[in-house]
């Protein structure tokens, strides 16, 4: 670890392992890519990080493929992986924990990240450039002629609503959450809704992203009783993949937030 630094002249973390996908994009889209030497099995994006050593998934990691990395950080989100957190302290290593849950603590972790690995300036410049493609969507949404109501699906069995992030991406792409009380919940558990509460609120548009399995339309539309609710009526059931939305990174405030967009699109 000292080797490294000396031999770069830099005195910011240089052997970065990423417990999520989030991260690893965001310093692969700072050009810091080259910090990272381990990552999430789970991570898509970019593609070439798929290269790195795969040392976890979600909620659990491999301990001896991580110290074999000698990292001098450990990047990690939320209290879910708290257990894995402070395993890797107890070993002596340096753990950073984020737990954005709004598109304004995700840009708030753009730019923190940013600053622990001394570029704040490019991490400003990526904050607003996101910040202006987002404006961009929500422009384009301004020309709907109304805002379709919209039943976000993370998870169906229970049926959980979306999170925070997603929530306030769907109106940004042009549309209404059905369950806007719900958002701030942050354990999913409290995010749990009936069939009939979704039958109720008659949602027009359905997005599904369920994390590990394909969306399946059919599966939603042969659910008891909902066939009364206008998107399934009129087919307006649609995925977006996980890794696009449930990542509370730069790849839900770009591609997540365009197919979001898009697929309300098709119901005005």
């Amino acid at each position: 670890m000292q080797r490294a630094r000396a031999e770069t002249d830099d005195p910011y973390p240089r052997r970065i392992v990423c417990l999520t996908e989030e991260t690893t994009e965001t310093l692969y889209l700072l050009g810091e890519g080259d910090r990272v030497v381990g990552v999430s099995g789970y991570t898509v994006r970019p593609s070439e990080a798929r290269r790195k050593p795969r040392i976890s998934s979600f909620l659990h990691a491999r301990y001896d493929k991580i110290e074999a990395l000698e990292p001098d950080l450990v990047l990690a989100f939320s209290d879910l992986q708290a257990d894995i957190t402070t395993e890797l302290v107890k070993r002596g290593h340096t753990v950073f924990t984020f737990n954005q849950r709004s598109v304004a603590e995700i840009l708030q972790m753009i730019r923190v990240l940013a600053g622990i690995v001394g570029v704040q300036t490019k991490g400003e410049a990526l904050a607003r450039d996101l910040e202006a493609g987002l404006e961009r969507v929500r422009g384009q949404a301004r020309a709907f002629p109304r805002r379709p109501r919209v039943y976000f699906e993370e998870w169906d069995d229970p049926l959980i609503s979306g999170i925070q992030w997603v929530e306030e991406l769907v109106e940004i792409a042009g549309g209404d959450p059905v369950f806007p009380d719900r958002r701030h919940a942050k354990l999913a558990k409290d995010r749990i809704v009936t069939s009939d509460q979704v039958i109720a609120a008659a949602p027009e548009v359905i997005v599904g992203s369920w994390c590990g399995k394909p969306v399946r339309p059919e599966r939603i539309a042969s659910r008891r009783g909902w066939d009364a609710i206008p998107a399934v009526c009129h087919g307006h059931i649609y995925e977006v993949k996980s890794a696009l939305i449930l990542q509370p990174g730069p790849a839900a405030l770009t591609d997540g937030v365009r197919q979001l967009h898009e697929r309300i699109a098709r119901a005005i």
